[in-house]
Formats: structure tokens, sequence, C-alpha cells
């Protein structure tokens, strides 16, 4: 009987060790991103091309580089920032938030000047340009120049064509670039500054002109794991996000790649 017993018990033990292991795996977790709003639609498109590779799907949220660097500098919990500019990224560098060695610079953009998709307007981007005039009574959409990334290169370049006086009273701020394109977009301003994949997603636009890349800082975007991430899946997807398949996503939205 007692053989019997523990040939039984024997056999239980063996079968809950089959059926629950005593150290499963624990689960992947998501990572959190924090991206600019620029990079809508080519981030989501990296985001879908990582999980079809098995991984969870990043988690991804969009704003204005500015707001996104105080989110972070306040605690908010992430593992990935892609910045707009370098200034921000800097600032937050600076306070001991980014991962050492994880930051990159790897994509560029162009600035352009947009009109409503029917409109007529027609004017050529150079020093003194009747940008004025071009408004009518309508005002300039542009995304906060007081520290929106968008709209600080938007003030560099109006400032070295020589028409940041004349037009400085007559702007719409948005709260980001992608604030600024719908402005345009719907109509309910007549010209606008934003980034040049910003026009090639919104059929509702058109671009009038190109700013000559003298004119303002480089378009820069940098990359960076955050110092308090502690998800792995954070560092996997910056790593991705580097490689020759992933920029060549972002190729394919109209930026540029380093």
């Amino acid at each position: 009987m007692r053989k019997f017993v523990a040939l039984l018990l024997a056999m239980l033990a063996a079968l809950y060790g089959a059926t629950c292991p005593l150290s499963a795996a624990p689960a992947r977790q998501s990572p959190v991103v924090l991206a600019a709003a620029s990079l809508q639609e080519s981030m989501n498109a990296a985001a879908d091309a990582w999980a079809r590779k098995g991984h969870p799907r990043p988690r991804v949220s969009f704003a204005a580089s500015s707001a996104l660097a105080r989110q972070i500098a306040s605690g908010a919990p992430a593992d990935v920032f892609v910045s707009a500019d370098e200034p921000w990224m800097d600032d937050i560098q600076n306070k001991g938030l980014v991962r050492k060695g994880t930051r990159v610079s790897f994509l560029r953009n162009d600035l352009v000047l947009v009109a409503p998709r029917n409109s007529n307007v027609r004017l050529r981007i150079g020093r003194n340009m009747p940008l004025v005039q071009a408004l009518g009574n309508g005002r300039l959409a542009i995304a906060d120049p007081a520290g929106v990334p968008a709209g600080i290169y938007g003030k560099q370049a109006l400032t070295r064509l020589g028409v940041w006086p004349s037009v400085q009273g007559r702007l719409a701020p948005g709260d980001s670039v992608r604030g600024a394109l719908a402005l345009v977009s719907r109509g309910a301003a007549p010209l606008g500054i934003v980034y040049a994949t910003d026009a090639r997603a919104d059929p509702g636009v058109r671009v009038v002109g190109i700013f000559p890349a003298a004119s303002h800082d480089p378009v820069s975007y940098p990359v960076t794991t955050l110092a308090a991430s502690r998800n792995p899946e954070g560092e996997a997807f910056r790593r991705y996000l580097l490689s020759s398949e992933g920029k060549a996503i972002f190729r394919r939205f109209g930026f540029g790649t380093k």
C-alpha cells in the first residue's frame, strides 16, 4: 500500500511539474516611447514592424519635444525618447536622464512653407520676401517659437531672412508642429511653417517653398534610451530604429537618415 501511495504521489508531482512550471519566464512588457509629433506615421510604422518580429508593440506617445522633455524631467515613466531637436535632448541629458552611450542623432528633415491645398498663393522664399502681404488678413501658423523645435527653426529662418520683425505680430502659434499643420489644412491659416514630412503626410496642404538649409539650424532627431528605463525591450527597440531596416522605414516617409 505504501508503495502504491508513493508511486501515486510521484506521478502527481510529475504531472504538476509539467503543467505548472515553478519558474515560468516573465512576459515581456511593451516599452514606452515618447516621440516628437512629426514622427507619428513613421514611428507607428516602425512600432508595427517591430511587433511583427514577435516583440511586444511599443506604446508610443506623441507631442512637442519640449512637452515630452518636461514630462521626462517630471518623472514620467518611459523607456525611449526621440526629440525633433538637439537642445531638448541636451536638456534631459544635463539632468542625468539619458542612459550613457545610447544617444544617437539619426534623422534629418527640411523646413517648408505650406498653404491650403486649394490656395493659389505664390511666394518665393528668400531675403525680405513679402510674407506679410501673402498672409492677407490671415495669420502664419507655426509651432510655438518659445520652445517647440519646429517653431524655433521657423523663427530662426524668418529672422535670418529679414522678415521676422514684420511677421511676429501675425502668428497663430500651435502647441506642436501638427497643430500648426492642422490650422493650414483646414483653412484656418493661409500659410504655415512645418516640416517637409508633415506636408507629405497631409493631403490638405501643398508646399509653397523650402526654407534654405542655411537659414536655420539643422533639423536633427536624436534618440536615446532613458536612464530610468528597466525594460530591455526599450533598448532593443532603440537599436532597431538605428538599424538599416529601421532607417529604411523613416526614409519611406520622407526623412533623411544619418
